[in-house]
């Protein structure tokens, strides 16, 4: 079921909030942009263990002249959030990113475009965009659910040529596995300081709180350290057990005192299915054949783990000789992405407009 968020009655009929998006369009202001607030039901997610809600909400940006009766078609870009900013919503109510869309199209940085904010997040925090019987199937959300509904209802040029993805820190990480696994699907594909691209210069499993993880009774225990929250959504992403409640994971280590024990085989498990770097073998040829794609990471990020990971990564994409870009850039990462001085602006939106058939 698609919903208009706001209606009164959000049960009403499937055919009535269909007609009443259309309405909203068709008494708009053509000589504006607008941003559309929508929900989809999705039964990709409506499996899940952990209780996710299956109804998903988007925003979608639509360009001044949208709503006019031309029959011109938009390029998509699909834009996955950083998930630990408050959500989907964030860059448009507080960073305005519909007036920086504006101004961009209006300085020729970019031709005019849709953009899609997905919410892709779980009761704790980020789904990393995969399949997994503990908190839904997230990919299929986005390949089946997402990106149809998009091209049915909205004048897109459906097609790879003309559809791009990106993404902030998480949210990146999504962009370059969704162009890893779909080619046909994104064209080409920018990421803003991606995580879990590979190994850091530390060993992973030092980081959360393995007893915080092993003695939790109920999901909300492992909110008590951030990190930890972290690792425990990884986990529920890539090592799901649904006979394993609350968390419903296999844990890959655990403390005996002062000794950290490792399980080799969930750890491999884990690396093989988790770091994006790995993947590079068995999706080389997926990645060649992508029209564009780019990634950078702050030189100033407190983690030097992702710092080292997207060095690492960058070499390793040369290796498999895979045209990229890839930049460490001197300033702070997220507040500084935005604005007309930040690099959504200067970067990600030029990268787009000449990768994009428009």
């Amino acid at each position: 079921m698609i919903m208009r968020r706001g209606l009164a009655a959000m049960c009403l009929p499937l055919i009535f909030s269909l007609v009443c998006l259309r309405a909203d369009y068709a008494f708009a202001d053509t000589s504006r942009s607008q941003v559309v607030s929508l929900a989809i039901r999705s039964e990709n997610i409506a499996k899940n263990k952990i209780g996710t809600n299956p109804t998903r909400n988007l925003l979608v940006y639509l360009p001044a002249g949208y709503r006019s009766s031309s029959p011109q078609r938009y390029p998509v870009i699909y834009f996955l959030p950083n998930p630990f900013e408050a959500g989907y919503r964030y860059d448009f109510d507080h960073r305005d990113a519909q007036h920086l869309f504006d101004q961009a199209i209006a300085a020729g940085i970019i031709g005019k475009f849709i953009l899609v904010a997905v919410d892709m997040n779980t009761p704790l925090g980020a789904s990393w965009y995969v399949n997994s019987p503990a908190t839904g199937n997230w990919e299929d959300f986005m390949i089946q659910d997402v990106v149809p509904y998009i091209d049915a209802n909205f004048k897109t040029r459906a097609n790879r040529n003309s559809r791009g993805i990106a993404g902030v820190f998480i949210g990146g990480y999504g962009a370059i596995r969704f162009g890893m696994r779909h080619p046909d699907i994104f064209g080409s594909v920018y990421a803003m300081h991606p995580v879990g691209t590979g190994s850091g210069v530390g060993v992973m499993a030092e980081i959360p709180k393995w007893d915080l993880l092993a003695n939790a009774t109920a999901m909300d225990d492992v909110r008590k350290d951030p990190r930890t929250i972290i690792f425990a959504s990884i986990f529920q992403a890539h090592l799901p057990n649904s006979e394993k409640p609350p968390l419903f994971v296999d844990l890959p280590a655990r403390q005996e005192g002062e000794k950290l024990i490792i399980d080799s085989a969930l750890m491999e498990r884990l690396r093989n299915h988790f770091y994006l770097d790995t993947m590079i073998p068995q999706y080389a040829e997926n990645l060649k054949s992508l029209r564009g794609l780019k990634f950078d990471w702050s030189r100033r990020d407190g983690n030097f783990d992702h710092i080292f990971a997207n060095q690492a990564f960058t070499r390793k994409l040369n290796e498999y000789g895979i045209a990229h870009g890839a930049e460490e850039y001197n300033g702070p990462f997220g507040e500084s992405d935005w604005g007309a001085e930040g690099r959504i602006y200067t970067e990600a939106l030029p990268f787009f407009a000449t990768r994009l058939t428009f």
